[in-house]
């Protein structure tokens, strides 16, 4: 925690149930808590699991050049974005290598909310936001609770009317038990969810309703690393951690391309002019790996960053590994060579005992054609 200056309004709740808050961005965060791992896993995708996620980034931009500013420092065409809209972006340096990824909130004409991890988003902004008309604020009075799973809509419509309208990526100004909110239909968990958008001295409160009121329904407190079994599944990418950052490459420094991580889709069609653009697009087709999954034959679960090889040599390294309860499955986000990313390319992974068995397959595992995270109703 030496490295921690932000504090989340929920310390002492993550502390009573075991958490040693361990740093992530900057601010102590539940990585652990003093029961089953699985069992929140199990909820959040067959009930609903409640999460503070506060140590993303909140990043306000405001002025008559707030909308130059994102559209300069990020993959998306802002103009699309209407108030009440959002949409995962990512930002990019100058060689066309990825950098951060984002979600953009539009909250009004020149007003709009930055929300990311722990990569450069905020300097980023910063940057692009120089000799212009504009505002660039960081907000940690903002707190983030994720409210995730299939009932936690059943739950949120006793409370917010209408909440049942709220389309996929849109949010809403509203109130919950009394205190002001922006309800946000997103997450990172590849369920129907709901992030909550509250002011810290608010949080606390509103964490008790859900986790007292949640009980009977299955409602759970989740910690901040079950999302790595619930990403692996939905093919949700995690910086650094599937990056070159943490898996440099020999002879040259980190940095991906989008191509090469299957972010592409997040420039819009036809896009030009944001940071890295020329070389974005110079760079298609000249892949060095593939972000790929792997589906393995045993239960074994695969350490991070353990080797992957073909026919005795090694093509590629797992980035984030789980077992599924729920499917008796194992399965990985793993950086692949290219020509064998490809569905049913037989490969072995190191494994604590020998190698493990397994496969190339395509992502994400669960919910392929993510009919759960955007159902309707």
């Amino acid at each position: 925690m030496t490295a921690s200056w932000r504090f989340s309004a929920l310390a002492d709740r993550h502390r009573a149930l075991g958490s040693n808050l361990e740093d992530w961005s900057g601010m102590g965060t539940a990585w652990t808590y003093d029961k089953d791992w699985d069992e929140e896993y199990i909820a959040i995708r067959t009930k609903a699991g409640i999460m503070d996620v506060s140590g993303l980034k909140k990043v306000h931009i405001t002025g008559a050049h707030a909308s130059h500013v994102i559209d300069y420092a990020t993959t998306r065409n802002v103009e699309k974005i209407y108030p009440g809209k959002s949409v995962y972006a990512c930002m990019l340096n100058d060689q066309g290598k990825f950098t951060d990824d984002c979600v953009i909130y539009r909250m009004g004409p020149n007003s709009w909310m930055v929300v990311h991890g722990s990569g450069t988003g905020h300097e980023e902004l910063t940057k692009a936001a120089m000799g212009r008309d504009v505002s660039v604020r960081f907000d940690d009075n903002l707190h983030d609770l994720s409210l995730q799973g299939p009932l936690a809509v059943d739950y949120l419509a006793e409370y917010v009317p209408g909440i049942r309208d709220l389309p996929y990526f849109h949010h809403t100004q509203t109130q919950l038990f009394g205190a002001p909110v922006m309800i946000s239909r997103t997450g990172y968990t590849g369920e129907r969810g709901y992030e909550i958008f509250c002011r810290g001295q608010d949080a606390g409160m509103i964490w008790d309703r859900i986790v007292a009121e949640g009980k009977d329904i299955g409602i759970i407190p989740t910690r901040f690393t079950t999302l790595d079994m619930l990403r692996v599944e939905s093919y949700l990418l995690f910086y650094p951690y599937d990056n070159s950052q943490m898996y440099p490459f020999e002879n040259e420094g980190p940095g991906d391309t989008l191509w090469e991580l299957g972010l592409d889709f997040t420039v819009s069609p036809g896009k030009t002019g944001f940071r890295g653009a020329e070389e974005h697009y110079r760079l298609k087709g000249k892949e060095r790996f593939k972000i790929f999954g792997i589906l393995f034959d045993g239960k074994e679960v695969p350490a991070e960053g353990a080797e992957v090889f073909k026919d005795g040599a090694k093509v590629g390294v797992v980035t984030c590994a789980m077992y599924s309860p729920l499917k008796d499955q194992t399965m990985a986000i793993a950086r692949l060579a290219v020509d064998c990313a490809e569905q049913g390319v037989k490969l072995e992974v190191t494994g604590e005992k020998g190698m493990l068995g397994g496969m190339a397959h395509t992502m994400p595992f669960d919910d392929p054609k993510k009919l759960k995270r955007t159902a309707k109703g």
